[in-house]
């Protein structure tokens, strides 16, 4: 099957580039077994078991190893699988993990490197407060320094519920926060450009329109 697409592909280059001018030349880029397009230079494909991504946003500094690990098991589920039922599934499980407590504390930290000295920042973003608050407990912390820090429970603003990793305990860990503000937006780009919304996916609504895409 594969080898007569590649023959097929090989005809359909060599008619078009006989029609281009000099110096335009029409390239075989790869073969991918499943994919999906949010526009052309937006998508995603799976080419031997290695997902490639053009144009989606799929990964941030940001973002805790919990959201990244959802997200490629998720984008898995779907490329190399074709299936989100078991894309869905995932995605409750490691909600319902979050909501219990049963994260590790390693998959829950956040590293952000500090680009000046803490008292040099006029925005106060988690990880400068978070920079400020070991400094305050003795550590020494500065321009170039990767700051590790939780966002732990509480009243305040996220800035101020971030605490150094050395001082997190993973009891106390925010499970809102890591749901909403990182779990569900590391997915949300592939969910959204398949059409559906978070509510939809997680709570497994329209199923079966999702199953057709896949079909």
């Amino acid at each position: 099957m594969r080898q007569e697409i590649q023959e097929k592909v090989d005809n359909f280059l060599f008619s078009v580039n006989q029609e281009l001018p000099p110096g335009m030349e029409l390239e075989f880029e790869g073969f991918y077994e499943r994919g999906f397009f949010v526009t052309k230079k937006r998508y995603a494909l799976i080419q031997d078991d290695k997902i490639v991504v053009k144009g989606l946003e799929l990964v941030r500094r940001d973002w805790a190893p919990v959201a990244k690990k959802t997200q490629e098991k998720v984008m898995m589920a779907i490329l190399k699988d074709g299936s989100p039922k078991k894309a869905a599934k995932i995605i409750k499980e490691v909600i319902d993990r979050i909501k219990n407590g049963e994260i590790p504390i390693e998959d829950l930290v956040i590293h952000t490197q500090l680009t000046k000295n803490p008292d040099k920042y006029q925005q106060m973003a988690p990880h400068v407060l978070a920079a400020k608050k070991a400094i305050k407990r003795g550590r020494k912390v500065g321009r170039g320094s990767i700051i590790r820090y939780v966002v732990v429970k509480g009243k305040g603003p996220i800035s101020q519920r971030a605490e150094p990793l050395e001082d997190a305990d993973v009891a106390n860990y925010d499970p809102s926060y890591y749901i909403d503000n990182q779990v569900l937006p590391a997915i949300s780009r592939i969910i959204d450009s398949l059409g559906y919304s978070h509510d939809e996916i997680v709570h497994k609504q329209k199923q079966s329109n999702l199953d057709a895409f896949f079909s």
